[in-house]
């Protein structure tokens, strides 16, 4: 029986979904389907009940009650999800329910009557989600002349509840300093609150040069539910602060000797923009002052120094404008007067002139020149005195006593030679000139002169050795080296270069060597012979490029090795002698001198033996 009831729940099931009881279909049973919806909060506890299917449904509704047969609908998960006693129709949670994951179930029950009841449950939301913002910091920036009400969007906050659980306000929680921004916010389609944060005053960077807000998102939970973000606000500098000096007149003195670049005071001027828009440059108006360019002021720091020699007699008092102008893309700029005073000293000390005296105006001097011939014209004046040449003391130091000062009328000196020069032992001198003017005190001067002394040609070339030794075997053949001479001559440039070459004299066979002019290195020219002179003797000369050139000569002898290269020869081709028949065994009848060029001379013996007379 129970069987066969359980086959009509499915048929009847069946013929319900396949859409009518037409010729295609099978057999009906239930003729309407009755549809039973339940809710069920989701933050109920496990095993919950939610409620029964057929509860509450009219007796003419076709339900005949329990049992039931129950058919999930496909994907809706109430197999995992919900417990549903099949024979009293009760439903009970399975699990922990979360809306945001499944917001609703869905199955069909067929009761024995065979009408179905299509039953839904519906999850009701719960405020258990917070509004979370996508970044716990953002970042923005605003210049600091944006006008009021202009906003920039912020990242909204997003709350996975529905209705009033879900995102209703914004708010600053902290950092808006002076109240310097307000959030507003709009809901659109996708049922987002979307946030704007926009100017509600006056920015100014050099008062407050950053905010950290804290912004809050609220959902409408009682109490509500709370998201937070750090918005980190840089405000941008824009050039709205022109530099300010710290004084609007400078007062300075200084006296009329101060050397070029020497400090006369220091202007300061501040900006309180920042970056290039709050960097100062400094500069003199030359339009309005100073168009001699007595002065000048360091663009970076604002020190005005001595920029060109002052004179109290011509002018005590100069008046700068100074301009102190920032760096921005449009420079703001403010002005300074400064006033400097010349103080009078004795602050001219002699001028010391010197000419040189040699054909080019150069300090040199020849080593050949004679004492008393002059180096160099000294003239001196003292700008403090009135007089074209004024009256000041002019002493020469240095030089080791070759150099001397004159003068005729203690105007004009001459610096003369004294003693005799020689560029090789010194060539170069320091002189140092030194003034001094009749002041109180008095004032020095000092020029020192570097004076070079020129070459001439008064140093001969000077061989190493006086005699050189050289071995050479008589068989070399030309090119043969044979040995390298050297000389060095003191002087310099072409004075000292040096050409080497070979004497010809009758008592030498130079024809046999040369020489290579300019290194000195002695070959054989010829085939050598000993025979003929087995000890030549070279002559050879060292001679510079100087005007007119000087030499020396150096000696060199070769020692020529002798080879066996010479046969003997007999002073006569034919020797005619008598000898006696009855001279004794090992006389000697003939004595011969052969001739050898390579030994010494032999002697050759002849022996003799008596020949029987022929009969008749």
């Amino acid at each position: 029986m129970s069987l066969l009831w359980l086959l009509l729940m499915i048929c009847a099931f069946s013929g319900d979904s396949g859409g009518g009881g037409g010729p295609g279909g099978v057999l009906r049973l239930a003729a309407a389907e009755h549809v039973r919806e339940l809710e069920v909060s989701e933050g109920v506890p496990i095993g919950h009940q939610i409620g029964f299917i057929g509860e509450f449904l009219h007796d003419d509704s076709g339900d005949s009650g329990p049992p039931y047969l129950i058919v999930p609908v496909p994907g809706s998960a109430v197999d995992t999800d919900l417990a549903i006693d099949h024979t009293t129709g009760e439903i009970r949670t399975k699990v922990a329910l979360d809306r945001e994951n499944r917001s609703s179930y869905s199955l069909v029950a067929i009761p024995l009557s065979g009408e179905n009841v299509r039953v839904v449950v519906r999850v009701l939301d719960e405020n258990d989600n917070a509004p979370t913002f996508p970044t716990p910091l953002m970042s923005i920036e605003f210049p600091e002349n944006t006008p009021r009400d202009v906003k920039r969007t912020l990242n909204p906050a997003r709350d996975a509840d529905l209705g009033r659980y879900n995102t209703q306000r914004y708010s600053i929680v902290s950092g808006n300093v002076n109240n310097a921004f307000r959030l507003s916010s709009h809901r659109e389609r996708d049922g987002v609150l979307y946030l704007d944060l926009q100017i509600n005053g006056f920015l100014d960077r050099e008062t407050t040069p950053a905010y950290s807000l804290v912004v809050e998102a609220l959902d409408g939970g009682s109490p509500p539910l709370r998201g937070q973000m750090t918005v980190n606000i840089t405000i941008q500098d824009v050039n709205d602060n022109q530099p300010i000096f710290n004084q609007s007149r400078y007062f300075a003195t200084v006296p009329e000797n101060a050397t070029l670049g020497t400090t006369v005071l220091q202007v300061y001027a501040t900006d309180q923009d920042a970056g290039e828009n709050g960097q100062v440059e400094y500069a003199i108006n030359r339009r309005q002052s100073d168009k001699e360019q007595m002065f000048r002021i360091d663009p970076s720091t604002g020190l005005i120094s001595v920029n060109k020699p002052l004179d109290f007699e011509t002018r005590e008092l100069h008046e700068l404008v100074v301009v102190a102008k920032d760096r921005g893309m449009q420079p703001l700029e403010t002005t300074a007067f400064v006033s400097i005073r010349v103080t009078d000293v004795n602050d001219n000390q002699p001028i010391i002139n010197v000419i040189f005296l040699s054909d080019d105006a150069t300090p040199k001097i020849s080593e050949s020149a004679q004492p008393g011939e002059f180096v160099a014209r000294i003239s001196v004046n003292d700008p403090d005195s009135r007089t074209e040449y004024s009256n000041v003391n002019v002493t020469l130091s240095g030089g080791e006593g070759h150099f001397g000062l004159t003068t005729r009328d203690n105007i004009i000196y001459l610096v003369i030679v004294s003693l005799p020069l020689d560029r090789e032992i010194k060539p170069n001198y320091t002189l140092s000139v030194i003034a001094t003017d009749t002041g109180n005190p008095p004032l020095h001067a000092a020029k020192d002169i570097f004076l070079t002394v020129t070459d001439i040609n008064d140093n001969a070339p000077e061989f190493e050795k006086d005699v050189y030794h050289a071995n050479v075997m008589e068989v070399a053949d030309p090119g043969t080296s044979v040995i390298q001479v050297t000389a060095v001559d003191r002087d310099e440039g072409n004075n000292s270069a040096i050409v080497y070459s070979l004497l010809d004299t009758p008592d030498t066979h130079s024809h046999w060597f040369q020489i290579d002019s300019h290194s000195g290195l002695i070959t054989t020219r010829a085939h050598i012979d000993c025979e003929t002179d087995p000890v030549p003797q070279l002559i050879v000369m060292a001679q510079d490029n100087g005007r007119p050139p000087l030499s020396s000569t150096g000696t060199v002898l070769v020692t020529i090795h002798d080879v066996n290269d010479n046969e003997p020869i007999f002073d006569q081709s034919f020797y005619n002698v008598s000898v006696a028949e009855n001279e004794s065994k090992g006389r000697c009848i003939l004595k011969v001198s052969p001739f050898e060029p390579d030994p010494a001379p032999a002697c050759i013996s002849v022996t003799c033996t008596n020949t029987p007379t022929p009969t008749g």
